[in-house]
């Protein structure tokens, strides 16, 4: 079925390969936007969670919270033996317990099967014959407690084998429970797994029990997703300040029957050492590690769970070694950024401890502080050392200098690259003056520290923050500079800048007052540039984004040729009928759903994935029809349109901030978190402003050296005009050259939230709980 669609593969572009190993990639890519996949289920720890709570897990009862445990009458002998030494032992069987009913016939039953014995009503009642029975005049409406006496005996070894017997009876004539008396405290006993006081029953554990995508474990209500969706009222809505319609219909609620852990309250009511399967995910990687490491089994269970134990600290200290000690378990997959679920992904494989593979990996540095991105370069050593090839994509220098081989790309991006430059270990590429990146490393190349820092024209207060892990800070940010946000990963900046600053900024904006901000009376505008998508389908693009393709469409339909056959601006788009491809409908390839399988996407057999039709494309502007325009990069469109200011001036910026090998064309779906937030930069760029507060999230994200100081040189223009810039940022070569920097720590998580140093670079250098501090010192001291 799949083959008819696939035709016959194209030769690869290759002469030879040599040498080919299995390979595995490990993408910067998020892990997934399925609400049922966390840290914990990726990285398989939750796995060896569930089948450690089956084995030694405790059951307890969720109304009472009373340990429910079964037990064999062997069993309980031999205890009753050891803790109730040489005591008086009352073995019943409970016949009935609080039940309505006369029961003289089920009385008369045992009587006659030998049994003359019983408590009655709490009265202990010896029967002679059944006449005495029927004499009691136990009433039908009334409840009443009856119990069998099995026997009287004193707790020794000698009789070990009599209260056994005991035992055993009582089970058998009464459902698997017996009632041991013991100085008038009742002790009960059961063989099920059951609460005797609630009446409520334990399944048996095993590892589906704690899985919330198991209809076994998860919870009936939110069917194991933790949340509901629901609408509330009008009123609510207001309340909770939704302006979006949109995000207030999928607004998510805790679900009301499991308060969001995912799981039954059965699977719930088993601990270890005290924490269910949910309280246990919600610790951070580090905490978890440090509980499993102290955590105190008898003998039995550490035979038991030592090896489950040994695979669960072993993967927690490879997500710590790769700098993501501050997550939980219970964290899920669609909140993680791509550089999280890229070292989620290295660690997973690291803890699998396979050998003879290729590792290749894009940019495992992204989003990571130079003390974690050390954490990662071990990391990444010990993956070789374990017998692995492991090939990484990376501009980071700490990284090139750290391995064994380089392959440098270029000369150039785009259409003046695409070939190796130069090659060798860290020092012979350094020797080699063509080579771009081995100038940088070496020194001959670099970004120059500041002649002079900016002196902040106002300052942003923003009092009492204590969201996530921030620790009721007061954070001061300087206007008319550029202030950089730095920190460890997980220590808050986010938190800080994206769901505190900003929230505050635009409820000052839209109401002219604010509680908890002072200074942004001194701002007419804010931008927020971040990471998210530009477009969610493939029909947007650069060009489309930018309003580049609006201006190129009236261009063609200005043309002379286009204007005898008639030809509107409307003909030149791929989402209009007349001008696109009929048969791919302008999306220049073919979807075919493969039911079980992935879909398979098709080149457009009839357009060629040139989105247009023919007579669209015989169209042309200096012998380029727009489908060749579209696949143009910024650098060969900047030439091509240099006497159309307007367009000359958005491509150019693009070429600015580092975009210059990006076609105009390309779908915003294939386009990294970095390039998105850097197109961005360009369409605000592009319009005239002052005293604009622009707040950026990592944006040397994917950038060479010599791209970063491309963007330094926009910022600088952006902040000379009079607009102010809040960076989160953890490249070294942006912090020396802010004017400010808030440095958030000292750790990630729980450990961090507070603000250990603030000031201009070299003002902080002396902070020694700063590891920001640390990392800056010697480029400062190597330029003295």
């Amino acid at each position: 079925y799949a083959r008819q669609f696939l035709g016959i593969p194209k030769k690869p572009d290759v002469d030879d390969i040599q040498g080919l190993c299995p390979a595995i990639a490990i993408e910067q890519k998020t892990v997934g936007s399925n609400p049922r996949s966390t840290v914990g289920t990726i990285t398989e720890i939750y796995d060896y969670l569930r089948v450690l709570y089956a084995r030694i897990g405790q059951s307890h009862c969720y109304k009472c919270q009373t340990l429910i445990s079964s037990a064999d009458p062997a069993h309980i002998t031999q205890m009753l033996i050891a803790t109730q030494h040489n005591k008086e032992l009352i073995i019943a069987a409970p016949l009935a317990h609080e039940k309505k009913g006369e029961f003289t016939g089920l009385l008369e039953q045992f009587f006659t099967l030998g049994y003359y014995r019983f408590t009655i009503d709490g009265q202990k009642k010896v029967f002679r014959n059944l006449e005495e029975i029927k004499q009691l005049g136990l009433k039908k409406t009334y409840k009443h407690t009856i119990e069998l006496i099995l026997d009287v005996v004193t707790a020794t070894q000698e009789e070990a084998s009599r209260i056994e017997h005991a035992l055993s009876k009582s089970f058998e004539l009464a459902q698997q429970v017996v009632h041991v008396t013991i100085d008038q405290h009742l002790f009960r006993f059961s063989s099920l797994r059951a609460c005797l006081t609630c009446g409520i029953s334990c399944p048996e554990l095993e590892p589906r029990l704690f899985s919330f995508n198991s209809p076994l474990g998860a919870c009936k209500t939110c069917h194991g997703l933790g949340v509901t969706y629901g609408w509330g009222s009008d009123s609510w809505a207001l309340s909770e300040k939704w302006h979006d319609k949109a995000e207030f219909l999928s607004y998510e609620r805790a679900c009301t029957d499991c308060a969001g852990e995912r799981l039954n309250k059965s699977a719930l009511a088993v601990l270890i050492a005290g924490k269910n399967i949910f309280q246990m995910g919600e610790f951070s990687i580090q905490e978890s590690l440090a509980f499993f490491t102290s955590i105190k089994l008898d003998q039995e269970e550490k035979t038991i769970a030592d090896p489950l134990l040994n695979e669960i600290k072993k993967r927690l200290q490879f997500l710590s070694n790769v700098g993501l000690g501050y997550l939980t378990l219970n964290r899920t997959a669609r909140t993680l950024s791509g550089g999280e679920g890229q070292r989620i992904k290295l660690a997973t494989q690291i803890g699998s401890a396979l050998t003879g593979v290729v590792y290749i990996l894009d940019e495992p540095s992204i989003g990571l502080h130079q003390r974690d991105n050390d954490k990662l370069i071990k990391s990444l050593h010990q993956l070789r050392d374990q017998g692995n090839t492991v090939v990484v994509v990376e501009h980071d220098t700490d990284t090139m200098l750290n391995c064994d081989y380089i392959i440098d790309m270029g000369p150039g991006a785009g259409i003046l690259g695409g070939y190796v430059v130069a090659h060798g270990t860290p020092k012979e590429l350094m020797a080699q003056d063509i080579s771009l990146t081995g100038n940088y490393l070496s020194g001959k190349k670099e970004i120059a520290l500041p002649h002079k820092i900016r002196e902040p024209k106002g300052f942003l207060v923003l009092e009492n923050v204590s969201r996530n892990n921030l620790r009721n800070i007061q954070a001061v940010f300087p206007l008319g500079v550029l202030c950089a946000v730095s920190g460890v990963s997980g220590s808050g900046k986010s938190t800080l800048v994206m769901q505190e600053l900003v929230p505050a900024l635009k409820a000052f904006f839209l109401n002219k007052k604010s509680d908890v901000l002072k200074g942004a009376e001194a701002l007419e505008n804010l931008i927020v540039i971040d990471q998210s998508p530009i477009g969610r389908t493939p029909r947007s693009n650069p060009a489309t984004y930018l309003g580049i393709f609006d201006e190129i469409r009236k261009l063609f339909a200005s043309l002379p040729e286009s204007q005898a056959r008639g030809y509107q601006v409307g003909r030149f788009s791929f989402n209009v009928g007349e001008g696109r491809c009929a048969k791919c409908s302008g999306d220049g390839s073919i979807t075919v759903s493969m039911h079980f399988l992935p879909d398979v996407v098709l080149v457009c057999s009839s357009c060629k994935g040139k989105r247009y039709n023919s007579q669209t494309l015989e169209i042309t502007f200096r012998d380029k029809n727009i489908a060749d325009i579209l696949a143009m990069t910024a650098y060969e469109a900047v030439s091509f349109f240099d006497t159309h200011t307007g367009l000359r001036k958005r491509l150019q910026l693009m070429c600015d901030v580092g975009l210059d090998y990006l076609a105009l064309g390309q779908p915003s779906t294939t386009l990294s978190g970095g390039e998105a937030q850097r197109i961005k930069l360009v369409d605000e760029l592009a319009k005239r402003g002052n005293r604009t507060l622009y707040i950026l999230d990592e944006p040397t994200t994917g950038l060479h050296t010599h791209d970063i100081a491309k963007l330094l040189t926009v910022f600088a223009r952006l902040v000379d005009k009079g607009n102010s810039l809040i960076i989160i940022e953890h490249n070294l070569d942006l912090l020396k050259t802010a004017d400010y920097i808030i440095d958030l720590g000292p750790e990630g998580g729980d450990e961090g939230g507070t603000i250990v140093a603030q000031g201009t670079p070299q003002a902080i250098l002396s902070v020694k709980e700063s590891y920001t501090a640390a990392y800056l010192k010697p480029l400062f001291e190597k330029k003295k």
